[in-house]
């Protein structure tokens, strides 16, 4: 390259120097304050009256602001029109919205300033009626209506639109950013700060349309999937990361949703809950749920390597691990029934990352704590697993939604197919090795025997390999725990879908089971159901499949 060239190429002094024109300061000289939600809202005007600002409210927020001492100038004496229509008309007028939307830098727009009188708003504070508050209350339907905020929303839209000139704040933890702009700028704020205040400002709009266009869609009560959908969350809390150190995640919660578990829980003791914590603890909080009795599961890789039913939760932990102690090693355990002292002295003798109960006793709480970094949540309630929900899974480039599986299989709905009629304990296994094939990915085999699982196979590409791996796991589960045979020996099988050949049921038949629940509708079952006849094997169709992918 020539010299000549390399003069041309380099940058001169005044292309270094040059940058993108530094963000505009506005000053706060005026702000509208409008919120439903008071948190911190005297602490707020105290200080932007400090800046010198003027103070525009409405209803509550005015009369609260006044309360404190502080000057505050009605709306309705500021656009010299009165409230009507029960409060639903009063920020919905040109002197306020044209005050929040004008440009600053617009002759045109100055010009139409000056010929209506309408004063610039530099800042709008506004949160919404709480529609959500109000639903979850059960309030009726049309207290719910009169609880869907338009004034504000506009006005939220229109200051975030025009952050140029404008911020606008719409959560209360977000007062203290501003004031700590005012402060460093001379009672001004940054473009940056207010950027992200319009950022947040669509967010929470969209969220709240998101809440109501989803009520609505519950009191139509319509089984079909709209045109259009949303969903709508708020930030619980970020983790550290994903699945894997290189993924960023966070935990949201479903708003509106009070639904007992992992994103309602309380954490007891214990460290920073991780992405797959979280993922495998709503599996095993929502697996013992499925169950009356008392129950416990113990989840791992959110699948079941252990669970049982029992008189008592001690019971029942018992006979969850020993399914599978191997597994469950730094599993997660969930009890749908209060954690007690004696349970928490069995807990500690493995090491487990996840401990979920609906409550804890005192004296259990204190053993848990010589654990330090075991995680112990608490939820006050069970969820109802036969609610109806709409599950949505993440594809590329759009969403697969559909209902959860609130399906329950009852003594009623089983057809017995084979020539040997179940005995009654087998039946009360077979529906207990149901539910649990339930929450066990396809393809699921779970053998059980007297209220406990005994086997587990899950997640394999064909049944046949679910049935030997399940087999192969009870075994050893018998030898560490220094049985004479078996734990299939005498149990029930479940499969979550049909046998598409009679191998798998063989397997599970060579593996000592004595009776089969599974859903039937293979081309083959004729097949299948000669096989478990030959074998002297009970076998019941559900007519309902559990695949879980």
């Amino acid at each position: 390259m020539s010299n000549a060239a390399e003069k041309k190429s380099a940058p001169t002094s005044k292309s270094k120097s040059k940058t993108i024109r530094d963000p505009r300061e506005v000053k706060i000289k005026r702000a509208l304050l409008s919120v439903s939600d008071k948190e911190g809202l005297i602490e707020f005007a105290k200080e932007l009256a400090a800046h010198g600002v003027e103070i525009l409210s409405t209803g509550g927020t005015s009369k609260a602001i006044k309360d404190a001492g502080l000057d505050v100038k009605d709306v309705s004496e500021h656009t010299g029109f009165p409230e009507m229509m029960d409060g639903r008309i009063k920020t919905l007028h040109p002197t306020v919205h044209g005050g929040i939307l004008s440009r600053r830098d617009n002759k045109n727009h100055i010009k139409s300033q000056k010929e209506h009188g309408i004063s610039d708003i530099d800042l709008v504070v506004v949160n919404l009626y709480p529609f959500i508050e109000t639903v979850s209350s059960g309030a009726d339907y049309d207290t719910c209506i009169e609880n869907i905020d338009i004034g504000g929303p506009a006005m939220i839209r229109s200051a975030a639109k025009n952050h140029e000139f404008v911020a606008v704040v719409t959560d209360p933890q977000d007062y203290q950013a501003v004031l700590n702009d005012m402060r460093a700028h001379n009672g001004a704020t940054t473009y940056k700060l207010r950027q992200k205040l319009a950022a947040n400002a669509y967010a929470m709009t969209a969220t709240y349309d998101s809440n109501i266009s989803s009520w609505f869609g519950q009191q139509i009560k319509s089984d079909d999937f709209p045109r259009r959908i949303s969903f709508s969350g708020t930030l619980k809390q970020p983790l550290r990361y994903g699945e894997n150190p290189h993924q960023s995640a966070a935990l949201y919660s479903i708003d509106g949703s009070n639904r007992p578990g992992i994103t309602t829980a309380t954490q007891i003791q214990g460290k920073e809950l991780s992405y797959n914590n979280i993922n495998d603890t709503d599996a095993a909080f929502e697996t013992v749920a499925e169950f009356d009795e008392p129950a416990v599961a113990i989840i791992k890789h959110a699948n079941p390597c252990g669970v049982a039913m029992g008189g008592t939760v001690l019971d029942a932990y018992k006979q969850a691990l020993l399914c599978d102690s191997v597994s469950a090693f730094g599993g997660i355990i969930a009890l749908n029934r209060t954690l007690t002292a004696d349970v928490a002295k069995e807990i500690i003798k493995i090491f487990s990352e996840v401990i979920i109960a609906p409550d804890i006793e005192a004296g259990a709480a204190n053993i848990l704590k010589e654990k330090k970094n075991l995680r112990v949540l608490t939820t006050g309630a069970m969820p109802d697993v036969r609610e109806k929900r709409r599950m949505v899974t993440r594809v590329a480039g759009g969403l697969l939604v559909q209902d959860n599986n609130f399906g329950v299989v009852g003594l009623e709905d089983l057809k017995v197919v084979t020539e040997r009629e179940p005995t009654e304990e087998e039946l009360h296994d077979m529906l207990f090795a149901f539910k649990v094939a339930k929450r066990v990915k396809s393809n699921a085999i779970v053998y059980a025997k007297n209220g406990a699982t005994v086997g587990i196979g899950a997640g394999q590409m064909n049944r046949l390999d679910s049935s030997r791996i399940a087999a192969i796991k009870a075994q050893d589960a018998a030898e560490k725990a220094g049985l004479p045979e078996s734990l299939t020996i005498g149990s029930v099988v479940a499969s979550d879908a049909y046998f598409p050949f009679a191998d798998g049921m063989i397997a599970a038949a060579e593996a000592g089971v004595t009776a089969i629940i599974q859903p039937g509708g293979s081309i083959r079952d004729e097949e299948v159901i000669e096989a478990a006849n030959e074998r002297g094997l009970a076998m019941a169709y559900t007519g309902m499949r559990h695949f879980w992918h």
